[in-house]
């Protein structure tokens, strides 16, 4: 019988790409999520639900029609610096929604379960790279909702049949190779997202924010993994899950580091053109390194990275950003 899962937040950047990778892989999806930030169009395969993690009524109908056998939860609020601004809105949006779900999964018997977490987890990083028993200290609300779900899970799987992947995010970056679906939010923040908008003058600019960080040249640096390897691993935790009884805790990075002005120096190479960079202070909450340790992931649910490459992750982005611009309701 085919497998169904329910994909929370699967219209969004990272879940979208997911769903097509779920469905090329033959599950059967359902996807929830209340277009905030996602897109119908983002969606390729399986079902859309519009509806919010809050409302407890729809989330338990929507479980109740369906037999899941697995659920992957992508759907978050995700800005570092609206963290520090609206710190209620991500414990609420972030943690207590994650109890939302899980009090679902108990009442549906659903006990398998892929979560997505975050590097932010670990805050102000000493050691490279950086392994999943380094320290967790988060620096910013972002990451301390993060962790808190995350200790949601693991004590509800405690208690419980419940069987977990919990995936903590790098830099994601780039777009499907095929041109079909990329980065779609209007509001999207990310370097390469906006160093390609400066390339194509759809920005007029982009910024550097701090120069003096204890790095080669003062600027931060980043583990940046492409959406489709990302999207890969969450097929592959999803398969780990229905052979396997441990849970487990994954980095999803390549190991390996690029500064803020390599990532731009790089985007004006690929697109060929000299676009403004302006430089300005550090943000709050912003560590000066943060890079992968990402063997565990390889020997625990088998990953196998097909994109690890900066001219790659590029590339695509450079490529969706420029389709993207005969689709003014996107752009």
């Amino acid at each position: 019988m085919m497998t169904k899962v329910l994909v929370t937040g699967g219209a969004g950047y990272i879940g979208s790409h997911t769903v097509k990778k779920l469905g090329e892989a033959g599950y059967e999806v359902v996807i929830y999520d209340n277009l905030s930030t996602g897109s119908a169009d983002a969606i390729l395969y399986g079902e859309l639900i519009q509806g919010e993690l809050s409302d407890t009524e729809c989330l338990g109908q929507v479980f109740a029609n369906h037999k899941f056998n697995a659920v992957l939860h992508f759907a978050a609020s995700i800005s570092v610096p609206e963290s520090l601004e609206k710190p209620l809105a991500y414990y609420h949006n972030n943690t207590c929604n994650v109890v939302n779900l899980l009090r679902c999964c108990e009442s549906a018997n659903v006990n398998q379960f892929v979560f997505s977490s975050t590097a932010a987890v670990y805050g102000e990083i000493q050691d490279y790279p950086v392994k999943e028993t380094s320290s967790t200290i988060p620096i910013n609300p972002y990451g301390q909702s993060k962790l808190m779900s995350e200790r949601i899970i693991c004590d509800y799987a405690k208690a419980s049949q419940l069987k977990y992947v919990i995936l903590r995010y790098f830099n994601v970056a780039g777009a499907d190779s095929s041109g079909r679906i990329g980065q779609m939010g209007k509001k999207a923040a990310h370097l390469i997202k906006v160093g390609c908008d400066a390339a194509l003058g759809i920005r007029p600019s982009a910024s550097i924010f701090g120069t003096d960080y204890s790095t080669p040249d003062g600027t931060g640096i980043r583990d940046y993994i492409h959406v489709e390897d990302l999207a890969a691993a969450h097929v592959n935790a999803l398969a780990y899950l229905e052979q396997e009884s441990t849970s487990q805790i994954l980095n999803c990075g390549y190991g390996s580091g690029y500064s803020v002005k390599e990532v731009l120096s790089k985007i004006k190479e690929i697109s060929g053109v000299d676009f403004t960079i302006i430089e300005t202070p550090p943000r709050a909450g912003d560590p000066a390194c943060v890079v992968a340790s990402g063997d565990k992931i390889r020997e625990v649910i088998g990953w196998q990275p097909q994109h690890n490459s900066l001219d790659e992750i590029v590339s695509s982005a450079l490529a969706w950003e420029k389709k993207k611009l005969s689709l003014p309701n996107l752009v």
